[in-house]
């Protein structure tokens, strides 16, 4: 059985745009943001953000960004795009998930491969032991 989205995260899905990249809505507070790629998940997990009670919407979920999510406690994601293993992750972790395109694998930005967050997590499944390999990753490509 489908469930339909609650109200946040219709509430969420309906501020996607104006270049907002990531929205975060709970029944008292919205959260956005225009920063690319996982930049405003690895914000809010830095800064101990509790999500429970939040839905959320984003351009693009994988892996990673569900891995995110589930440290932030969300409730629901709505994703724009949403890879095969980003919905599995939210799904195993009791996080109701909606997308409008469904796809195996993310690309990287410049289409010549998969993108390099999903690679840093595609063998690891705690979402602790991701935010550490992908707060690396980061690093190390910044560097």
């Amino acid at each position: 059985m489908v469930r339909a989205m609650n109200s946040n995260t219709i509430r969420a899905k309906e501020s996607l745009c104006d270049g907002l990249t990531c929205v975060l809505c709970s029944n008292t507070d919205t959260i956005t943001s225009d920063k690319s790629g996982i930049r405003p998940l690895m914000e809010f997990v830095s800064l101990k953000k509790d999500c429970k009670g939040y839905s959320a919407a984003d351009k693009i979920v994988g892996k990673a960004a569900a891995m995110l999510y589930v440290l932030l406690g969300v409730d629901e994601v709505y994703a724009q795009v949403m890879s095969r293993a980003g919905k599995e992750m939210l799904s195993q972790n009791g996080i109701e998930n909606y997308c409008d395109t469904l796809v195996e694998k993310i690309i990287n930005r410049k289409g010549t491969g998969i993108c390099p967050m999903e690679q840093t997590v595609a063998e690891i499944d705690n979402p602790y032991d991701a935010y550490k390999a992908l707060a690396d990753k980061i690093k190390a490509m910044n560097s």
